[in-house]
């Protein structure tokens, strides 16, 4: 095991998404994952059925005493619901530790999982914060104010999201449409593609989660952000073939696609 990554993010009850996923996506590649809860959901595959806040105060607390004591070679943040959540979160961030920050805003199934006026406040603070940033194609329209709607205007979302503070940002191009699914990493040296083949499949549920802390357990074990971010990629791409087929909506990945429990018989 090698690679400690604290995960500040919502709890998903369906374990498709959230922190479940944040934590089995670290530990089948190899990292140790800890976690401080930002909120309590109720959810399946079907969606989001209902949301408890986390307490400000607990959620600083939790960040404080695994970083006093376990430390983080890297933290991965998800949801976070309102701007008070951010700037508490925000508070507790260690200034050097890379940081992977999935600026999460809608689940799967619509629900709104960041409220309007905290937007302002993510780009404020947490975006000059981040490593990289990782923003699905709505994501990046909301933080921007440009529309998305073809390959060719990814790059110039890609480097207005560079201009508001991030050092890097991998902008996910998988609400387009096309049989092929583009995904590009920008940082100040330029722009790298990264394309597959789209797998036609329903059970894609959390795989922003996955890529984000998949990334973030790249540079915890200190892989280079393109090596981090082509790791990642791979890992998510076969996590949504191997998919156990579970639920009636969006069903979740099989993150331990990694691992053989024959080994242990």
């Amino acid at each position: 095991m090698k690679g400690r990554v604290l995960i500040v993010a919502g709890s998903d009850s369906g374990g498709g998404a959230g922190i479940q996923a944040d934590i089995k996506a670290v530990t089948a590649l190899g990292g140790f994952a800890a976690t401080a809860v930002t909120a309590l959901t109720a959810q399946n595959t079907l969606g989001v059925q209902g949301v408890l806040p986390i307490p400000l105060d607990f959620i600083r607390q939790q960040m404080r005493v695994v970083l006093d004591d376990i430390g983080a070679d890297a933290i991965k943040t998800g949801m976070l619901h309102d701007a008070a959540t951010i700037e508490a979160v925000c508070a507790e961030l260690p200034p050097d530790t890379p940081l992977v920050a999935d600026p999460v805003m809608v689940a799967k199934g619509g629900h709104a999982l960041l409220q309007d006026a905290a937007v302002s406040t993510l780009r404020r603070l947490l975006l000059p914060r981040a490593t990289v940033l990782t923003p699905n194609l709505p994501e990046a329209e909301v933080l921007t104010g440009l529309r998305i709607r073809t390959a060719e205007d990814m790059p110039a979302a890609a480097r207005a999201l560079l201009a508001l503070g991030a050092r890097a940002v991998l902008l996910k191009g998988g609400h387009l449409e096309g049989r092929r699914v583009l995904d590009l990493l920008a940082t100040a040296e330029g722009i790298e593609a990264f394309e597959d083949d789209r797998i036609e499949t329903r059970h894609t549920h959390g795989t922003g989660c996955t890529l984000a802390s998949a990334v973030a357990a790249g540079l915890a074990q200190q892989l280079s952000l393109r090596d981090a971010v082509a790791r990642a990629r791979r890992y998510v791409l076969a996590a949504i073939k191997a998919a156990p087929g579970y639920g009636a909506g969006h069903g979740p990945l099989d993150h331990g696609v990694t691992m053989d429990p024959g080994r242990l018989a």
